[in-house]
């Protein structure tokens, strides 16, 4: 037989699939210079997005977002960002920095992967 030959076989069964991601309830945005970083998490914990944007990129991003409570570190540019978030109807927190110090994962003080949300 030859490999263009057709053969016919049993149609297979669509398996149940959930096309909804799962609906995110928090996102904690770490702002730096030029790339930021987003983690969204469920009702549950469970980490459902995470992303690694450029300051350009962030607001589109935002945009298409459903409303969500996003969770910043309180700084000069947070309070910015915070009032453009919540043009798109977002519910903005501002966490004073003493307060974001156990959420820190290593002795860095950069930008980089700074919340173990």
């Amino acid at each position: 037989m030859s490999p263009n030959a057709c053969t016919i076989r049993a149609p297979i069964e669509p398996q149940a699939v959930s096309l909804m991601k799962p609906a995110m309830s928090v996102l904690g945005i770490d702002i730096a210079k030029r790339v930021l970083h987003a983690v969204g998490m469920d009702e549950r914990g469970k980490i459902v997005l995470r992303k690694r944007l450029s300051r350009h990129d962030l607001l589109p991003c935002m945009a298409k977002l459903l409303p969500v409570r996003i969770g910043m570190e309180a700084c000069g540019g947070a309070h910015y960002w915070a009032r453009r978030f919540r043009e798109h109807g977002h519910d903005v927190q501002l966490l004073a920095p003493q307060f974001i110090k156990p959420f820190v994962k290593s002795n860095k003080n950069g930008s980089c992967c700074r919340f173990a949300l």
